[in-house]
């Protein structure tokens, strides 16, 4: 686990030319320098070199930040911006009060044990395939673990497709660790899932949440996670609506590649797709930020909304169930709002669908 020192070098390497500002949604609301990634590395090149300490303030502004990635992606010196700010994070929330409290909270005695008492309340779904063609080893997510909606839909899907879905007893994918700094945590349910992932035999790891999906990419060890959506686009599945529905798609920030959406969108009779304005701009949600700065949290994702709209879609999709509650808190108060669905779940609310 690297500590903010490890970083001193990826920080320096950071010229200050500004171009983060142009991605930034948080800056695009505030046209504030320390939301964007190089007024945070003054700051924490500040810390390293001794003349300021990680206290309050520059906490602060860590909290200020979506973790959407745009930076990283637009740095013309690659540098990893959000492994640096978790670093940095890390060191603050540990000295805090606060800090402990939320790591106790993210404990496998609170959370962990909180999550498995929310799932007896649901019945799994078992899926059965003879002579499968395909193991999807299927990596649920914390949402869909106590949320039996998105189990329904893929088992109304992938019926009769002989693709086998296997599941474990995976724990959180750690996204919401990273986010408070919970590196220690992280880095546990980590190991955990890796293990549980190089123990089983399947074809491919499949997630149908973005956010969980880039974290398994993100864990190294050559671990490779398909959204199970570009898995049932190369299968010959078509969908068929009785009644024309105009949909539009909002891309969350953790989906590298969406070009399954319009492939699958294209074996849907009757679905008429318009894509918004701005449409893989951040929703403005993001776990712990939404906490912490809700007002630019509503902004952002009231943009958002208004960028739907004018589409004149009747649903609004996307693959990615925090993202889902960003698009209603950001219709919240407004007319003629799209239905917001997942796409797994409204691919399964198709009249009739068809396994060629």
């Amino acid at each position: 686990m690297k500590k903010l020192q490890d970083f001193a070098g990826d920080i320096n390497k950071c010229s200050k030319c500004g171009l983060c500002q142009s991605v930034c949604p948080v800056y695009k609301i505030t046209g504030n320098d320390c939301a964007v990634s190089r007024g945070k590395f003054v700051m924490l090149d500040g810390v390293l070199k001794g003349d300021l300490k990680l206290n309050k303030n520059i906490e602060k502004y860590l909290d200020l930040c979506l973790k959407c990635g745009k930076c990283k992606s637009f740095c013309p010196s690659d540098i990893d911006v959000c492994k640096i700010f978790e670093a940095a994070k890390y060191e603050c929330a540990k000295k805090s009060f606060w800090g402990r409290l939320i790591f106790f909270l993210e404990s496998e005695l609170v959370f962990g044990n909180v999550l498995k008492f929310l799932k007896l309340f649901r019945k799994r779904k078992i899926y059965n395939a003879q002579n499968p063609v395909l193991k999807l080893l299927y990596f649920k997510g914390c949402v869909n673990e106590i949320n039996p909606a998105a189990d329904k839909a893929i088992a109304k899907i992938l019926k009769n497709t002989g693709i086998q879905i296997v599941e474990k007893k995976f724990d959180c994918c750690g996204t919401p660790f990273l986010s408070s700094g919970n590196l220690e945590r992280y880095e546990k349910v980590k190991e955990k899932n890796l293990r549980l992932i190089k123990e089983t035999d399947f074809d491919y790891l499949v997630a149908d949440c973005a956010s969980c999906q880039d974290a398994l990419n993100n864990y190294g060890e050559n671990i490779q996670c398909s959204n199970i959506l570009e898995i049932i686009s190369k299968q010959n599945i078509k969908f068929k609506f009785k009644k024309l529905r105009r949909v539009t798609f909002h891309k969350p920030c953790h989906l590298q590649d969406d070009d399954f959406v319009k492939v699958l969108l294209e074996k849907c009779e009757n679905v008429e797709y318009v894509q918004m304005k701005d449409y893989d701009e951040c929703c403005g949600f993001a776990g712990e930020f939404a906490l912490k700065n809700p007002k630019i949290s509503r902004e952002i994702s009231s943009r958002k909304i208004d960028n739907a709209i004018a589409t004149g879609a009747d649903i609004i999709l996307t693959t990615c169930p925090a993202c889902v509650l960003g698009l209603i808190q950001g219709a919240i108060g407004k007319k003629s709002v799209p239905k917001i669905q997942s796409l797994i779940e409204f691919l399964a609310d198709a009249d009739e669908i068809i396994n060629c």
